[in-house]
């Protein structure tokens, strides 16, 4: 069994607030992807998209909903139709799935991959200790 590995992003909300959004990864290809990401700064695919699991995890307490560990990439660019703020989702979370991000695939253009948080999280819980 791999080793989880949790990171977060960022992303501006439509009044200005920044969010951070927590997301795990158990692939050690991905796990490599997201720390090379996160040690050059002058790369552009710096984005998150994954498929919405319209439930909480522990280690991403603030939101109702988290994206599946098998489903997490990183892209540069995406198509229009899988864009969408997390306030957004968190309040139209009965609609993800359906019109709103269609199959449940989010790619939220305005995300950064912000850092690795895996010290902050219990392993044997998974929840966020901050």
């Amino acid at each position: 069994m791999s080793e989880n590995a949790y990171f977060s992003f960022w992303q501006r909300s439509p009044n200005g607030t920044i969010n951070t959004f927590f997301f795990k990864l158990s692939d050690p290809i991905r796990i490599a992807q997201a720390r090379q990401i996160l040690a050059d700064p002058t790369r552009i695919d710096r984005h998150v998209q994954g498929t919405v699991l319209q439930y909480k995890a522990a280690y991403n307490p603030d939101w109702s909903f988290h994206l599946d560990p098998k489903t997490i990439g990183f892209f540069e660019q995406q198509i229009e139709v899988c864009d969408a703020n997390m306030t957004y989702i968190e309040e139209h979370l009965d609609e993800i799935g359906g019109s709103t991000l269609p199959k449940s695939f989010w790619c939220p253009w305005h995300s950064t991959l912000a850092a690795e948080v895996t010290h902050l999280v219990d392993s044997q819980t998974e929840k966020l200790m901050i």
